[in-house]
């Protein structure tokens, strides 16, 4: 790889940019027969992983100092592993290439200028149960729905439901009530119920 230049780098980056399919890495989450590939990894046992649909919106290289190592800028679609794109950039040189360093800079609409250190938070900069759920679509219940939202009761789904879930339910204050996902025959159960039972 010390021949290699960033131009060649630049030049294998949009192989790997929209839709790709990724092979999930021993050391993640993911369960294969009931149990996580990071146990198995860690049993010294590898097994075959299925490919995995990620889209991968955006991938920019920069050059350092140092000619063997670059920086990189990604915008990914959940489930990607960022450590397995860089080693498949470096396969796609022809090598090998590692993270040194990973830096999660948002996700969904949360970036680094909401971000602040456990130890240093003030009351102020912490979020209401509403707005820590703003990425999903809100539905503001009635009246009558806030009690059944309270004691965790099912909902018809209709216009005001947008897109497929999870749907934060609040009242008509905008103070979260619960996460309500789909359900069967057309409605939707609660997943997380905040509210107390008289609903409010």
């Amino acid at each position: 790889m010390s021949a290699l230049t960033f131009a060649q780098v630049e030049a294998a980056v949009p192989e790997l940019t929209g839709d790709i399919m990724q092979i999930p890495p021993m050391v993640s989450a993911l369960k294969i027969d009931g149990k996580r590939l990071h146990e198995l990894a860690r049993e010294g046992i590898e097994v075959e992983r299925a490919p995995r649909p990620v889209t991968i919106h955006r991938f920019t290289v920069a050059p350092t100092a140092d000619p063997l190592v670059i920086t990189a800028e990604v915008e990914c679609s959940s489930g990607t592993y960022v450590r397995t794109l860089a080693a498949d950039l470096g396969h796609a040189l022809g090598g090998g290439a590692h993270l040194r360093e990973l830096r999660r800079t948002a996700i969904g609409s949360f970036t680094l200028h909401e971000a602040h250190p456990l130890e240093k938070v003030s009351p102020e900069q912490l979020l209401t149960p509403a707005e820590a759920m703003r990425d999903h679509p809100k539905v503001t219940a009635t009246e009558v729905e806030r009690i059944d939202v309270g004691h965790g009761k099912v909902l018809t789904i209709d216009e005001r439901f947008v897109g497929d879930g999870p749907w934060a339910v609040v009242n008509s204050e905008g103070v979260l009530l619960a996460m309500y996902i789909a359900h069967r025959g057309g409605t939707a159960k609660p997943d997380v119920v905040v509210a107390p039972v008289d609903g409010r």
